[in-house]
C-alpha cells in the first residue's frame, strides 16, 4: 500500500507545482504590463494576480470546479502576490529586455493550456471539449490582463504569433498523450507544444493564413 501511494504523491506535487509555476509566469506578464503603463503599486498587484488566476478560474468553471481553486487554496494568491512584486520591485530592469514579457506570457499560456486539458479530461470531456476548455484556460488570463488595461486582446490580432491557436495545439496535445503517458507528462508534453508553436511563429516557419476582401 505504501509503495502505491508514492507514485500517487509525487504526480500530485508535480501537477501542482507546474500549476503555480503558471500562476507565477502569467502574474509576472500582467505585473510587467502594469509596469509598462504605469501603473501604481496597487494596480500592479491587481493586474499581475487577475491575469495569474483569470486563467485558471476560467478551466475551474468549465470542469465543475466550484468555488476556483485560487479561492480553496490561497497558495495561489500568494504566489500570484510574489509575481507581481518581483515584477514591481524588478521592473525597470526585465523591460531592459525585449522580449521578457513575452517570455513570461508564452510559459503562463503553454501551462494553463495543458492544466486545463487536463482537468476536462479528469471531467470526463470529449476531444473537442478538452481543446475548448484548455484554449479558453490558457488565453483567458492574457484576455483579461488586456481589458484593464485597455489594450486590445492579444488572441484577437497577433497573427504573426501563435496564440489561441498555440493553446489549442497544446491542449490537443495533452488530449493525445493521455492514454500513453501519466498525467504529469503528458501535461508536459502540452506545455512544451505551445512553447514550440509560439518560438516557431515568432520566427515566421508557422502561420495561419489570412483572408482578406477585395480592395483591401
Amino acid at each position: 500500500m505504501h509503495e502505491l501511494g508514492v507514485p500517487q504523491v509525487t504526480l500530485a506535487t508535480g501537477l501542482h507545482l507546474l500549476d503555480l509555476l503558471g500562476v507565477l509566469a502569467f502574474s509576472m506578464s500582467g505585473a510587467l504590463l502594469a509596469v509598462r503603463k504605469r501603473f501604481d503599486l496597487f494596480g500592479v498587484l491587481v493586474l499581475g494576480c487577475v491575469t495569474a488566476v483569470g486563467g485558471g478560474a476560467i478551466r475551474d468553471t468549465l470542469t465543475g470546479q466550484t468555488p476556483p481553486l485560487f479561492l480553496r487554496d490561497e497558495t495561489y494568491l500568494w504566489v500570484a502576490l510574489a509575481g507581481a512584486v518581483l515584477a514591481f520591485a524588478f521592473g525597470e530592469r526585465l523591460a531592459r529586455f525585449e522580449r521578457t514579457l513575452s517570455v513570461f506570457d508564452t510559459l503562463g499560456l503553454g501551462l494553463f493550456a495543458a492544466s486545463g486539458a487536463v482537468g476536462a479530461l479528469n471531467f470526463g470531456l470529449g476531444p473537442l471539449g478538452v481543446v475548448f476548455a484548455g484554449m479558453l484556460s490558457g488565453v483567458g488570463g492574457g484576455i483579461i490582463r488586456d481589458l484593464i488595461a485597455n489594450e486590445v486582446p492579444e488572441v484577437m490580432y497577433r497573427r504573426e504569433q501563435l496564440y489561441a491557436t498555440a493553446a489549442a495545439a497544446g491542449a490537443a496535445a495533452v488530449y493525445l498523450l493521455h492514454p500513453y503517458l501519466p498525467p504529469f507528462q503528458a501535461q508536459l508534453g502540452g506545455t512544451l507544444t505551445v512553447i514550440l508553436l509560439r518560438w516557431l511563429s515568432r520566427w515566421r516557419w508557422v502561420r495561419l493564413p489570412v483572408r482578406r476582401l477585395p480592395g483591401e
